[in-house]
């Protein structure tokens, strides 16, 4: 889906500045919503449009940072609204059930940072918005975490996308290239870290269970 996306993107430079501005925050909304939708690539074109003096560079970085705050928030509400028992007994292929026991072991272990860090966990952005709809996690909190994450994500994203120039073959080859190694190596650093969790709750099951000399 990415990549044909990606061949179709060009298309609309010619339209309107509102339409190519409401498609940014659309597809940023959509993709928290609705994770197969790869609105990182989307994203990357409003800041190769930037790059080409097409569309404005503070304009392009609140539509798709406003876009990706009420998706996530659209979610938590969801979340709330429908509870666990729903999602955990529906096990969607987007949202599966184990991810979001998953989340919910974050939550319990790192509490609201898992929120402050939800933007930069490939994969898992979804779920974890839904989560803590589920957890109840205090909405304010929640909101003004979900906004400082997506800030800081896509001005990086943005100012990327920005700096790489005004190719937009370049710019999608690179930009896809460089999100690519990312989720990878972050993908990499989850096994890691549950791999070890797994490994020190084995041995603290093992010293309990071993009786005393």
């Amino acid at each position: 889906m990415e990549n044909h996306i990606a061949e179709i993107l060009p298309t609309l430079a010619g339209a309107n500045d509102f339409l190519l501005y409401t498609l940014l925050f659309v597809s940023a909304f959509v993709e928290n919503v609705f994770p197969p939708i790869p609105g990182d690539t989307i994203t990357a074109f409003g800041a190769f449009l930037v790059g080409t003096g097409r569309l404005d560079y503070l304009l392009v970085y609140a539509v798709t940072t406003l876009g990706s705050v009420c998706g996530f928030v659209c979610l938590v509400l969801i979340g709330r609204l429908l509870g666990r028992e729903y999602f955990i007994g529906k096990d969607y292929r987007h949202l599966p059930a184990k991810r979001i026991v998953l989340a919910e072991s974050w939550f319990r272990r790192y509490g609201y940072f898992v929120v402050l860090a939800n933007r930069f966990l490939p994969g898992v952005r979804s779920v974890i918005s839904l989560a803590s709809g589920i957890a109840r996690l205090s909405l304010p909190k929640v909101f003004a975490l979900a906004i400082v994450s997506a800030s800081i994500w896509n001005l990086i994203w943005i100012h990327t996308g920005y700096l790489l120039g005004d190719n937009w073959e370049l710019v999608k080859d690179r930009m896809s290239t460089i999100l690519r190694n990312y989720n990878t190596a972050v993908l990499a650093l989850m096994a890691v870290g549950v791999a070890v969790f797994i490994i020190i709750r084995i041995r603290r099951k093992k010293q309990r269970s071993t009786p005393s000399p």
